[in-house]
């Protein structure tokens, strides 16, 4: 089906939690073939990242998003991950996607990701020179 709706020629928008080199970020991104309009996400849980400074679940970034082209990925930072473990914030998160097409037709997804696979990657800081 979602290879169809690809050849169809829809947006098709995610929402991705990226592990690199210890740090956790959010990846936003249209996989589709056309924009998405209006896109707007929702978690289940609230959650908090920077070191436990900022209510990432409720950054503006989630509220709306006017346009996003295929394609087009919007990366933001989340926290270290063992700061993030450490808080024991919420390890399974569920986000809905809501986002319209061109012709104004709404799509609504629904993506889980539990963070714990995570958890026990072990990676290198880098060294700091001088």
């Amino acid at each position: 089906m979602k290879l169809l709706s690809r050849l169809l020629g829809r947006p098709e928008v995610i929402i991705d939690f990226i592990f690199k080199e210890g740090l956790l970020y959010i990846n936003v991104k249209n996989i589709g073939a056309r924009a998405a309009y209006k896109i707007s996400i929702r978690f289940n849980k609230r959650f908090f990242g920077v070191e436990g400074t900022k209510e990432i679940s409720s950054m503006a970034l989630f509220k709306n998003i006017e346009f996003m082209p295929p394609q087009k990925e919007i990366i933001t930072f989340l926290d270290v991950s063992s700061s993030y473990f450490r808080r024991k914030e919420p390890e399974k998160i569920s986000a809905e996607l809501i986002y319209f097409d061109s012709k104004k037709r709404k799509y609504v997804e629904k993506i889980k990701h539990d963070l714990s696979i995570y958890r026990d990657i072990g990676y290198i800081l880098p060294q700091s020179s001088g």
